[in-house]
């Protein structure tokens, strides 16, 4: 009867210890699966933020101001140097105006010997 009763504990212990094993492939899918510490929003759920939104805070974002402001002074930049070439442009030619009249006024009046 001890025979028995030590088989049977041996068998009921074996029997124990195979089923509490877990599946192997579980770890490895938790293992893989990322945990994030923030919950996913949907685009039509209370938390999301529509587009226009979006870019409104882009928009008001330091590096987009500072971006603006470049842009700003770089078009001033061009158009001063565009005035400055104008300026210049014109005085060459009322030079040459001045020139050509001097020359015709030498030309045209008439040489007395």
């Amino acid at each position: 009867m001890k025979k028995v009763l030590a088989a049977g504990c041996i068998s009921l212990g074996f029997l124990i210890a195979c089923s509490r094993k877990e599946p192997a492939n579980l770890d490895q899918t938790q293992a893989l699966q990322p945990h994030y510490d923030t919950t996913a929003i949907d685009s039509f759920s209370a938390g999301a933020t529509t587009v226009d939104i979006v870019r409104k805070i882009r928009m008001s974002s330091q590096k987009y101001q500072d971006s603006v402001k470049e842009a700003i002074k770089l078009e001033q930049e061009e158009k001063r140097i565009e005035a400055e070439l104008e300026k210049e442009n014109k005085k060459k030619t009322e030079e040459e105006k001045k020139l050509k009249a001097k020359e015709n006024d030498v030309a045209s009046t008439p040489k007395t010997d």
